[in-house]
């Protein structure tokens, strides 16, 4: 890190990524993140090893996950003396989670741990209403029959009604594609290059499995052994045909499932350590986490929900003296196309740049062959709190593989947050 000792990332895992209600329907944020920790413990000899700390991640959720990273620990391989704790920023999460063991390692308070995540929309924590709630914490309070009957007086059946959770920002009642395709108007991104961006990823993706680029990061699960969601024959006049997803009234709807990331189940983690522990444990470094930073902007206001990247690449930029074009390569998260091309739109905006960044200039125009190398989130999809895992093990091994290189990594999350990180080897 920046300050402190160097953090150095030794590499990380995946299972396949897939689609909602297919392959792990029934398996659960528990069962893909044991799949996940123990396949990285195997990768790396670390049976038995007690390790500083493992943190993971969920944002979809039961209330028996009350621990997911201590609880995948347990089952994963290592020491039962490794402890481990569970955090959650939406979209962000295994980034996070990264830069939770990369802040412990740095200022030596551990050698090595494991950051990652898990996140399924298919087995999603469905409750029942608050009415009904209060009358079963009433009844399992009460000490007798009578007691427990009473708390049922005036029951009616439309108490039964079960909760879901909810997809929307719950201060604005809009969801994360609605709120992107005001976003993507503000900007005038056009559906041609939304639907570009997307059929691309799915070509890299296609092309990073042919030359076996993931074969040691990706580890098959539930016989799958490659993202389910990857389309490598999809084109641009394919995605053309899609209708709009979200405005799907006003006939200037941009956004559809083709250049959207569909719900996604899927786990991911990675190694980290000091320079030391991996020499002595004869491990490469692939590279080292740099630096971080997470930001917030006022979407309840009128700020763009998923612009929050912008600001934090810019003060992360200006912490370390250097320029946006300072870069071999970018991995930036496809939450969706237009997301996308609206924070490169807005870098190079000298309006935005002055008035919202503060810049004496625009932060400049990124060469588009240099971005998601390897494909991303709308190939690849996005369980919430696994795809800066699966971002930063992608990344630490296209740097390894370029023998040396700086790459930019930038999430964005609901709530209106990015977090956003500098790896360099």
């Amino acid at each position: 890190m920046q300050h402190g000792r160097p953090v150095a990332i030794l590499g990380g895992v995946r299972i396949p990524f897939c689609r909602q209600n297919t392959a792990y329907a029934d398996v659960g944020n528990l069962g893909m993140s044991v799949r996940t920790l123990g396949a990285l413990v195997e990768a790396y000899g670390l049976h038995g090893q007690q390790l500083g700390e493992v943190a993971m991640g969920a944002v979809i959720k039961h209330s028996s996950d009350w621990n997911l990273g201590r609880e995948a620990a347990l089952s994963s391989g290592l020491s039962p003396l490794t402890p481990g704790i569970t955090l959650q920023r939406a979209c962000g999460t295994s980034l996070d989670t990264i830069v939770h063991i990369a802040g412990k390692i740095a200022t030596g308070q551990i050698e090595v741990g494991i950051g990652g995540g898990s996140d399924t929309t298919s087995d999603v924590p469905i409750v029942y209403g608050q009415s009904l709630r209060r009358r079963l914490l009433q009844a399992a309070a009460g000490k007798t029959f009578g007691q427990k009957l009473a708390a049922f007086k005036g029951f009616r059946p439309s108490e039964l009604k079960p909760d879901f959770p909810g997809v929307a920002e719950p201060r604005t009642g809009k969801s994360m594609g609605q709120h992107c395709e005001d976003m993507a108007k503000e900007w005038n991104i056009s559906r041609d290059s939304q639907d570009a961006l997307a059929a691309a990823s799915h070509h890299k993706l296609a092309a990073a499995y042919e030359r076996g680029f993931f074969e040691d990061l990706v580890v098959p699960f539930r016989g799958v052994s490659r993202d389910n969601i990857l389309r490598p024959d999809t084109s641009i006049e394919k995605l053309a045909t899609l209708k709009p997803a979200f405005d799907k009234t006003s006939g200037k709807g941009t956004l559809t499932a083709g250049n959207s990331t569909p719900l996604t189940d899927g786990a991911a983690a990675c190694l980290l350590a000091t320079d030391d522990w991996a020499a002595a444990h004869g491990h490469e470094v692939l590279c080292h986490l740099v630096d971080a930073q997470a930001a917030a902007v006022d979407f309840v206001h009128g700020e763009g929900l998923l612009m929050a990247p912008t600001v934090a690449v810019a003060e992360m930029l200006k912490r370390n003296n250097l320029s946006l074009q300072d870069f071999d390569f970018y991995e930036i998260h496809e939450a969706f196309a237009a997301q996308v091309l609206c924070t490169l739109r807005a870098w190079e905006d000298e309006a935005y740049c002055k008035h919202r960044l503060g810049l004496d200039a625009p932060l400049g125009r990124i060469d588009p062959a240099k971005i998601n190398p390897n494909g991303s989130s709308l190939a690849a999809g996005h369980p919430f709190a696994a795809t800066g895992a699966r971002i930063v093990a992608t990344a630490a091994k296209e740097l390894q593989q370029r023998g040396k290189g700086r790459c930019l990594v930038s999430i964005c999350t609901a709530g209106g947050m990015g977090v956003v990180a500098i790896l360099e080897r």
